[in-house]
């Protein structure tokens, strides 16, 4: 949000609109009684009055009265308009048929109330959140400062801030030469409210500073030291007229004091207080400091490196820039967990699909092998893996299900939530007003508008079936290492994002991403105005592209009014009680606005009356805005060039989170090559690595995956470190186009690791596979920096996919006998699941691949083409052997069970078919059998349903 200072033409136009309202609203009516008189006649006569003339006196009565009732609506206008604007309502009612009459009233009043008050005092914002009871009574704060709890506190206890903390060095060290004595320390006096206008750190610091970021100077120097009314400062956004403030050397200003002893205007009371307040400073106690002294915040001890919880991304984002080894890795997605897990569960949740598609279309193994991504899009996938924190998903998501759930076994409504900050772990929410006491585990923060919820406490949840509370929650971006969400479908009017088109056109696409594929909403529908039309691949069913705001008023103006009549006929009073009550899965899913381009001058005013009752019924906006100044703007932020979303009334300066446009187009071309409803040119049934089968291929290394994981031709590695360097080859071996380092370091420590290590791993596993007799190392690295093995290293994964190949596209097309020798082959090698005996709590990073899907189909896809090879010659025995084995690895492929049943059926025993009958019966369970395998089982068996009950 935006700072505003009162200057000389704020008041010269608070002057003339004092003049023009006077003229208006008193003028007006005087000049009509003294010249045509009062409106209302004298006699009530209906009758009479129909009887009479229509004459020139006739028209001038009517215009008359026309003119006068034109006064008496702009009067209500400018009651409407000035009632809001003192009370803080937000956007103001709407007088019937009164639009440009509003719209002059409401700027008038604006602009008469500028003189004591900022812009953004006119409509509640973070700012006016948070507040607490403190007793029976609080003073008065800066209403445009009171940040809401956790806000004000991640200043102080958030971690990692150094480079906040080396720019108000250097600020500090610039102002102050030489060590600072008492004598020349400069103080300030927070002054009482002036009508509506009340101090805050961001407005001194902007006066005396000339920076209002430099607020953050200010409150390390006065933080936890006792006041003169014996309260402590220890948040930016609290402060109490009164309170002295030491101030950096530099600043400068007419009402700072130097030196009380020798300052008349200040009461010797004032005096005392000022020298009982400096002898608790730093320099008091010897400290010999120079400039302003900036301290550290305190920090929660970080984790062990071999912790498999919660990543904390500052351990694992944060490399070196020296570091070649990120090279190509786009960094907005690194410093993004969320949306990258996000993104990473959706493209492989879109891969599955098009696996299963297509096996089930029978095309014969047409998409068993997705395509590899090749230079943006393989970068950005690579940044995905790495920056992805899925285990942080998780928690936050049965975190705000495990409180939506425990609320509703206490018959408490759901508490309206303005923001959410992850901290180390810990969940922090930010209500909108005091929601008594949290239930279990939750526990009050620092007061009665902040729940928090520790990250042990958050591991103990379990999944729970009700609806996601807060699916508007969005990440913006971090502060000290701190993630903010906005809960956008809860704000009390629009959000407005100015700055340059191109770095909010970044900040609107990642939160399009985020909302489109995060992993704590059920339904929601997200609406892009003015851009993302190419964004919707990443999820059909919740994004929709509109092309211009008049489509979007047209469409939201009808939804408001469906919402509203759909909450007063069900009796609740906002989408969050009927979220949790018993409409939860059919109704009350979020409508989210996006609109990147900045509106009209009217159009915002429309938006504006729309969204004045959006957050009751849960529909959020975001508008871009090229001025800052939008009517009904709730909440104003601004993205600057380098990268800053700034809000200074609420504290706010975050790093934030951007989804720029080459990346943008590089995660949507991810999710079009996966796409299962792509056509001809899609996928190839080629593998990506194809191994030489013959005698002479044999490899130097062998390694089998496919059941317990073995390793021939290579020596078992000693200590500790070997399952650390099997799972490294276990995962090159399963992309053979080629690892990042910082993939396969993410990989193996999901927590982080420091680059030494990660190198030293790779060395380690450099050395211990070796080199192929012409001296070339197994292990290379390609021109992309990628790690890559020799065609030498082989696994029986590798073998499968070419025997499979090769049987059903090569030499066995036209030799039935090779066919034949190859696809049982291949079987052979099937012992079980993929690295069936893997340690617990390794291979996690298994859970982002593929892999559990294209196996089982690979096998049962093998499996069928062998049964059919021997059904060709009536075998069915044989045909039997080759669907259990497929069976063992894919037990769930409905195709294996039918084709089971077809070659059971052609043994012409009925007995045998009946109890494979019942077999089936029993492991579907309530489910029943899927439909295609009861009708073939109606053509097979017409009397399998009497004939199962008989056997039991």
């Amino acid at each position: 949000m935006r700072v505003r200072r009162r200057t000389f033409g704020d008041i010269v136009k608070a002057f003339f609109a004092f003049v023009a309202l006077l003229a208006l609203l008193v003028g007006v009516p005087l000049a009509l009684a003294m010249t045509a008189g009062w409106p209302f006649p004298t006699t009530f006569e209906p009758m009479e009055w129909l009887k009479q003339d229509i004459s020139v006196s006739t028209f001038l009565g009517i215009l008359t009265f026309v003119v006068w009732l034109a006064w008496a609506q702009f009067t209500a206008c400018v009651l409407v308009e000035m009632k809001a604007a003192l009370s803080g309502v937000g956007v103001p009612g709407r007088v019937p048929g009164a639009g440009p009459s509003q719209l002059l009233a409401r700027q008038l009043v604006a602009a008469l109330l500028l003189v004591g008050a900022t812009a953004a005092s006119f409509t509640p914002g973070l700012s006016q959140l948070g507040q607490s009871i403190e007793g029976n009574q609080r003073p008065t704060v800066a209403a445009a400062q009171q940040t809401p709890g956790f806000f004000a506190q991640q200043q102080e206890q958030a971690a990692g801030a150094a480079a906040a903390l080396a720019e108000q060095a250097s600020h500090a060290e610039a102002g102050s030469s030489g060590a600072r004595q008492q004598g020349d320390t400069k103080f300030y006096r927070i002054q009482p409210p002036e009508g509506r206008h009340h101090d805050s750190l961001w407005e001194i610091a902007e006066r005396h500073l000339g920076d209002g970021r430099r607020y953050k100077e200010i409150f390390e120097l006065n933080k936890d030291r006792t006041q003169p009314d014996g309260s402590k400062l220890s948040e930016a956004s609290l402060i109490r007229p009164g309170w002295i403030m030491e101030m950096p050397g530099d600043a400068r200003g007419g009402d700072l004091v130097e030196m009380p002893d020798e300052a008349p205007e200040v009461s010797p009371e004032v005096r005392q207080q000022i020298h009982d307040y400096a002898g608790t400073g730093d320099h008091a106690q010897g400290s010999g400091g120079g400039s302003a002294q900036v301290s550290v915040p305190e920090q929660r001890p970080a984790p062990a490196t071999g912790d498999a919880g919660h990543r904390q991304p500052a351990q694992q984002h944060a490399t070196p820039a020296h570091d070649s080894s990120s090279f190509g890795l786009p960094e907005a997605l690194l410093a993004a967990p969320l949306l990258a897990a996000g993104l990473l569960g959706a493209l492989g949740h879109r891969r599955r699909q098009a696996l299963w598609q297509s096996a089930f279309a029978g095309i014969g193994g047409r998409g068993m092998e997705p395509p590899t991504p090749a230079g943006d899009a393989q970068d950005v996938q690579d940044a995905l893996l790495v920056g992805a924190d899925p285990e942080g998903v998780r928690l936050l998501d049965r975190s705000l299900r495990g409180l939506a759930a425990s609320l509703a076994a206490e018959s408490r409504p759901l508490p309206t939530v303005y923001a959410a900050w992850l901290s180390s772990g810990d969940l922090h929410l930010q209500l909108a007003q005091p929601s008594g006491k949290p239930p279990t585990p939750w526990q009050l923060g620092q007061d009665q508008t902040s729940w928090t919820l520790a990250k042990d406490d958050a591991g103990r949840y379990e999944d729970v079936d009700t609806a996601a509370p807060y699916p508007g929650l969005v990440s913006l971006g971090t502060m000290d290492d701190s993630r903010l969400l906005l809960n956008l479908e809860s704000v009390p009017g629009i959000v407005s994002l100015s700055g340059s088109e191109a770095d909010r056109a970044a900040v609107f696409a990642s939160v399009a991403a985020e909302l489109a594929t995060n992993g704590w909403s059920d339904r929601m529908t997200i609406t892009l105005v003015g851009f993302g039309e190419d964004l919707t691949p990443l999820a059909p069913n919740r994004l929709r592209h509109l092309d211009d705001i008049e489509a979007l008023i047209e469409t939201m103006e009808a939804e408001t009014r469906q919402r509203r009549g759909a909450l007063g006929a069900a009796g609740h009073d906002s989408v969050l009680t009927g979220r949790t009550g018993p409409a939860q899965h059919t109704r009350w899913a979020p409508h989210l606005v996006l609109l990147a381009a900045a509106p009209s001058a009217e159009d915002a005013v429309t938006l504006a009356e729309l969204a004045a009752d959006a957050g009751r019924l849960g529909i959020g906006y975001l508008v871009g805005t090229d001025s800052g100044d939008l009517p009904g703007a709730a909440w104003e932020m601004e993205i600057t060039g380098e990268g800053k979303l700034l809000a200074p009334l609420l504290g706010l300066e975050l790093d934030a989170q951007l989804l720029p446009a080459d990346q943008q187009r590089a995660v949507v071309e991810l999710f079009v090559g996966a796409d299962p409803d792509r056509g001809p040119d899609g996928p190839a049934n080629t593998p990506p690595f194809l191994v030489d089968i013959s005698e002479q291929g044999r490899p130097a290394v062998y390694a089998r995956l496919v059941g317990p994981y073995e390793i021939i031709g290579l020596d078992t590695p000693d200590g500790e470190r070997s399952a650390l360097l099997h799972e490294a080859l276990a995962l090159l071996l399963l992309h053979r186009e080629g690892v990042h380092p910082r993939v396969l370091s993410s990989a193996l420590w999901p927590r982080g690791v420091t680059d030494d290590v990660r190198e030293a791993l790779v060395e380690r596993l450099r050395a211990w596979l070796g080199t192929d007799p012409d001296g070339t190392a197994r292990l290379g690295t390609d021109a992309t920096g990628r790690l890559t093995l020799a065609k030498s290293v082989v696994s029986d994964l590798d073998v499968l996919r070419s025997l499979y190949h090769e049987a059903t596209q090569g030499r066995g097309v036209d030799s039935r006998a090779v066919r034949g020798r190859l696809l049982t082959d291949a079987l052979v090698l099937v012992r079980g699941p993929l690295l069936a005996d893997r340690p617990e709590g390794r291979y996690r990073w298994l859970t982002h691949e593929i892999i559990d899907a294209q196996l089982p189909l690979l096998v049962a896809d093998t499996g069928l083409a062998l049964s059919a090879f021997h059904m060709e010659k009536n075998r069915a025995e044989k045909a039997i052997e080759a669907i259990d084995a497929a069976l063992r690895t894919a037990p769930a492929d409905e195709r294996l069970w039918n084709e089971l049943l077809r070659a059971t059926h052609a043994l012409d025993d009925p007995a045998r078919l009946t109890a494979l009958a019942a077999d089936l019966i029993g492991r579907s369970g309530a489910r029943g059998l899927p439909p295609r395998t009861e009708a073939l089982l109606d053509e097979l068996l017409p009397a399998w349903r009497d004939a199962v009950a008989a056997a039991g």
